[in-house]
């Protein structure tokens, strides 16, 4: 199981972010640019990671869940929902599909 910041610098690198290296403030991750990117805890950088890798989100799936599909369907997440928090399962699910693509990028072709 990866950690947070683990799972944040796989998704930042599947979706071409650059990242200085430094974690931010509630663990997330700064960026070259400048700026602050942790789409674990911001909608919008959730939803802009979910829109540039075409992750497809369904918040909702069999009603205790969120669950994420890459657009390759070679990758699906399901994340449950954590007490009356439905977002943070979302955009987990979101920020694991993006690690989970970029790990099997890096896989060894057999």
């Amino acid at each position: 199981m990866k950690t947070d910041r683990e799972l944040l610098e796989a998704a930042a690198k599947a979706a071409g972010i650059a990242v200085d290296g430094g974690a931010g403030e509630r663990g997330g991750l700064h960026l070259s640019a400048g700026g602050f990117w942790n789409p674990l805890t911001d909608d919008g950088d959730a939803f802009r990671l979910a829109v540039k890798l075409r992750i497809e989100v369904e918040p909702w799936i069999h009603g205790d869940s969120a669950c994420a599909r890459a657009a390759c369907r070679e990758v699906l997440i399901d994340e449950p929902h954590y007490g009356d928090d439905p977002e943070r399962a979302t955009r987990r699910s979101i920020v694991r599909a993006a690690a989970a693509m970029q790990e099997a990028n890096e896989q060894p072709v057999r």
